[in-house]
């Protein structure tokens, strides 16, 4: 009996239909008709996953990895976490053509609400997820075509930051929805390859020159704080040297740079690794932390320190709070994948700090930390938006396989709102060894 190959997604009645249909002409050459089935078949680079979930990647800079778990039992924790975020906050909009979005939140107004970032978080998150949904690569491109029906209105490559705008806010962009935007069609193209109907390569390229352009200040080489502030501006109250902690994003940049073959992000990736060392050296030499926003006198040499309260959010600009909480996984994720020095030595100060603070107890984690460690006012509750991260950063401690596996066990299955659950989740894709580089 003559083998068939895989149809790839073709359902086995289109088949048997065209085969049925082959008994009728059987002077057709069977070639013939076999090049007649595979035409009605999607292109392996439409439909399957390169890089399928679970992926089990080896971290060259993992020092240790979650023990208390069996493999099978984290990858099915991140199939619980995925199947329950899908269903709080990704929602489609048309049909044709398609679009989705991530919802801001579990009920309005939230859920009415989209940001740049969910939507990058989001387009990461479905990437790295094929395999395991088989709707992933359609909610993927979905993301995407919804961002690009709001682009920000100083650079059209770059997302706005906000759907829809707020009364008396501009629909200009976010750095770090841009970056996860770009790394996930990066992502796409390895998981999917670009000749389908969406040029991933070409796409993210076209993100990054955007981001280049816009929100890369031409002498600091730090992200900026969106394209609203203009990459060579140096007056008025924001400029170029000042920028957002949780927007370093070194292993993005690596990514960037190898995907594009442009040297400058690595410039960048020297740039944010010096001021973080910088700033875990002068102001924060005991604990690690970082702050949220980060401010210097434009005047040589560089001098990063923290900002000042209400800089541009509120009293805790100038502590480690809800946007620097990311730092140790956005850090601890680039000295896991590329083994860098410099991100493993950040990573591990402000992993040590926090396992002695707390007596090994993840539990008592804060949601908010002065520089020199002590918790901000109001902070005396769980979140795993903050205590995710540190699982990433322990995983390059060998001495913290506990630590690793406490922080492990007190998030694998904590569900909050829009924000915790997706850094969360894509913590826990980490944690279990199912994130990859798309340029490696």
């Amino acid at each position: 009996m003559i083998g068939f190959p895989k149809t790839r997604g073709l359902d086995s009645a289109t088949v048997r239909g065209t085969l049925e249909i082959m008994q009728f002409f059987p002077m057709v050459p069977f070639c013939y008709a076999w090049l007649a089935i595979s035409l009605l078949l999607p292109s392996r680079a439409e439909t399957l996953p390169q890089v399928p979930f679970p992926a089990h990647s080896a971290y060259p800079g993992a020092a240790i990895r979650v023990s208390n778990f069996s493999q099978a039992q984290q990858d099915s924790d991140v199939r619980a976490a995925y199947d329950d975020w899908k269903a709080s906050y990704v929602i489609q909009l048309t049909t044709t053509p398609v679009q989705y979005r991530i919802a801001f939140g579990k009920r309005n107004p939230n859920q009415s609400k989209t940001v740049s970032e969910g939507q990058g978080y989001g387009m990461v998150i479905t990437a790295l997820m094929a395999g395991y949904d088989p709707q992933a690569k359609e909610i993927f491109d979905g993301l995407w075509a919804f961002s690009r029906a709001h682009p920000s209105i100083v650079n059209a490559r770059l997302m706005a930051w906000q759907v829809p705008t707020a009364k008396g806010d501009d629909a200009d962009s976010a750095f770090d929805g841009d970056a996860d935007i770009a790394y996930a069609l990066l992502l796409a193209d390895r998981q999917w390859g670009s000749g389908g109907t969406v040029e991933y390569m070409a796409r993210a390229r076209e993100v990054i020159a955007g981001i280049k352009a816009s929100t890369i200040g031409t002498q600091s080489h730090l992200p900026l704080l969106g394209d609203w502030v203009g990459a060579s501006r140096n007056s008025g109250k924001y400029t170029q040297w000042q920028t957002r902690s949780s927007d370093w994003m070194p292993g993005h940049f690596r990514s960037w740079g190898r995907a594009t073959g442009d040297d400058s992000w690595s410039v960048v990736v020297t740039t944010i690794q010096d001021a973080g060392t910088k700033l875990q050296t002068d102001s924060s030499p005991t604990t690690g932390l970082l702050s949220d926003f980060i401010v210097s006198n434009i005047r040589s040499p560089f001098t990063p320190k923290p900002a000042g309260a209400n800089f541009l959010e509120d009293k805790n600009d100038g502590n480690f709070y809800y946007n620097a909480c990311r730092d140790p996984w956005r850090i601890g994720t680039d000295a896991i994948l590329n083994n860098d020095a410099t991100s493993l030595a950040q990573s591990r100060k402000l992993s040590t700090w926090i396992e002695k603070a707390t007596g090994g107890n993840p539990r008592k984690i804060r949601a908010g930390y002065k520089l020199d460690g002590t918790p901000v006012t109001g902070s005396n509750y769980f979140t795993s938006v903050f205590v995710a991260p540190l699982g990433v950063a322990a995983m390059t401690s060998a001495s913290q396989q506990k630590w690793l596996n406490g922080i492990y066990s007190a998030v694998r299955g904590a569900r909050e709102n829009y924000y915790e659950d997706s850094v969360t989740l894509l913590c826990l894709i980490v944690m279990s060894g199912n994130f990859w580089d798309p340029v490696p």
